[in-house]
C-alpha cells in the first residue's frame, strides 16, 4: 500500500514527494487520484524529527491526534483517526508507538504571544511609537519566513459604492491618494495601501454596501513574483516535516498559537468607531511584514468566503481595462446572543415556558 501528500495534509511534503517517486497513480489510504505515490516507509526520516518533540506519558494522547491537533495533520476526510494510526504506523514501521500515549516535551517553550499580548495592549493604549515591550525581531522574521503565500489566485478585485447614478472609471479604483488615505486594517493613515479580494463577493462584501447600492468591482492583475505572507492559516500552512530538525520543530510547535494569533489580527471585526485604536496592532504587524521585504499580506476575510490581500506597495497590481458593476440584491445578516446576556434571555425563556 501507497500514500500520498494528501493522507498528510503537510505542505512540505507535496515538495518533498516528487524527489522520492515518479509513480503516480490512486492512493491506498485517501483515494485521491493522479498523486505521486511513496511507500510510507520511506517517510520515516522525515516523520522522527516530528515524534521525538513528544513524550510518552500514560495522560496524554495518541500521535495521531497531537498531530491533527499541533500541525492540522491527517486533515483528508477519509483520515480518520484508524487510518491516521495505520499509515504513521507503517511510516514508521512500528505498529506500537502509535498506539501509546504522549504529550509534548517540556523542553520547548514560548512567551512570544504573552509579549504579543502585551505589546498590543501598550501601542493601542500606552506608548504607540516607542513601546517598552519589545518582541524577538528575529525569531518573528524567521517564523514569517515559513509562511510564504503559494498558489495565489490569477485575478484580484477591488469594489468601490456608486455615489449616486455616477460610474466610477477604472483609473478611480487603485488607492486613495496619501493626503486622503485613512486608516485601514493593514495601513496607517496617509500610507496608502491596495486592498484587494479573491473574488468580486468578496470585494463587494468588504465596502459593506447596503441593499440595492451599486458596487463598481475592477479587476487587477499581481505578477507572480510578488512576495506574499500568507496569515489565513498558519497551523496547516507552516510545515513541521519540511524543517526537519527537531528543535526546530518543537520551538515552532511552541510559537504556532503567537502565529495564529498574528492571522487573527487581520480578521477580526472591528466597529467603525474603534477602528482607529482597534487597527493598530494590526498596523504594526504589517509595517514589520513589509520591513522584512514582502510586498503584501494575504489573510481571511471577515464578511465573505474568499481570502483578502493588502498590497504595500499599489503600482505592482495592473489594473484590467474594463469595469464591471453590480447592484447588491441582499445583505444577510447572523446574530448571535452576546454571552453577557444570553444566560439571562434563557431563565426568561425558562420562566415563560414554566408559566
Amino acid at each position: 500500500m501507497k500514500c500520498c501528500a494528501r493522507c498528510f495534509g503537510d505542505r512540505g511534503l507535496g515538495d518533498i514527494l516528487p524527489g522520492l517517486s515518479e509513480e503516480r497513480g490512486e492512493c491506498a489510504y485517501c483515494l485521491s487520484v493522479d498523486q505521486i505515490l511513496v511507500v510510507p516507509s520511506s517517510l520515516a526520516d522525515f516523520f522522527r524529527p516530528l515524534v521525538n518533540i513528544y513524550e510518552p506519558n500514560e495522560d496524554g494522547k495518541l500521535l495521531v491526534e497531537w498531530f491533527k491537533a499541533d500541525w492540522a495533520m491527517f486533515d483528508h476526510e477519509r483520515m480518520d483517526v484508524a487510518r491516521s494510526k495505520d499509515l504513521l504506523a507503517n511510516v514508521l514501521d512500528d505498529g506500537e508507538i502509535v498506539r501509546k500515549k504522549f504529550v509534548p516535551s517540556p523542553r520547548f517553550q514560548s512567551d512570544a504571544l504573552l509579549r504579543w499580548e502585551q505589546l498590543r495592549d501598550e501601542l493601542m493604549y500606552g506608548n504607540r511609537y516607542f513601546p517598552n515591550i519589545q518582541l524577538d525581531a528575529g525569531r518573528l522574521e524567521q517564523l514569517l519566513q515559513l509562511l510564504p503565500a503559494k498558489d495565489m489566485p490569477a485575478k484580484w478585485y477591488r469594489a468601490r459604492i456608486c455615489q449616486e447614478n455616477r460610474s466610477y472609471k477604472v483609473e478611480e479604483m487603485g488607492p486613495p491618494p496619501r493626503r486622503i488615505a485613512s486608516h485601514g486594517r493593514a495601513n496607517p493613515a496617509g500610507i496608502p495601501y491596495l486592498y484587494v479580494a479573491s473574488t468580486p463577493e468578496t470585494s463587494a462584501a468588504e465596502v459593506r454596501p447596503h441593499t440595492g447600492e451599486r458596487v463598481g468591482v475592477a479587476t487587477f492583475t499581481i505578477p507572480t513574483e510578488t512576495r506574499l505572507l500568507d496569515l489565513r492559516n498558519p497551523r496547516r500552512l507552516v510545515s513541521p516535516i519540511e524543517l526537519g530538525d527537531e528543535d526546530q520543530i518543537g520551538k515552532l510547535r511552541s510559537d504556532i498559537g503567537f502565529l495564529e494569533r498574528l492571522g487573527e489580527e487581520l480578521t477580526r471585526p472591528v466597529l467603525p468607531q474603534g477602528a482607529a485604536i482597534d487597527y493598530v496592532p494590526s498596523q504594526y504587524l504589517c509595517e514589520f511584514t513589509k520591513k522584512c521585504g514582502y510586498d503584501g499580506v494575504v489573510y481571511r476575510s471577515a464578511v465573505g468566503e474568499g481570502i483578502n490581500l493588502a498590497l504595500f506597495k499599489p503600482d505592482i497590481a495592473r489594473p484590467n481595462s474594463m469595469l464591471s458593476e453590480y447592484v447588491v440584491e441582499r445583505v444577510a445578516v447572523q446574530i448571535q446572543f452576546s454571552k453577557r446576556y444570553s444566560s439571562g434571555f434563557a431563565d426568561i425563556l425558562n420562566r415563560l415556558t414554566k408559566s
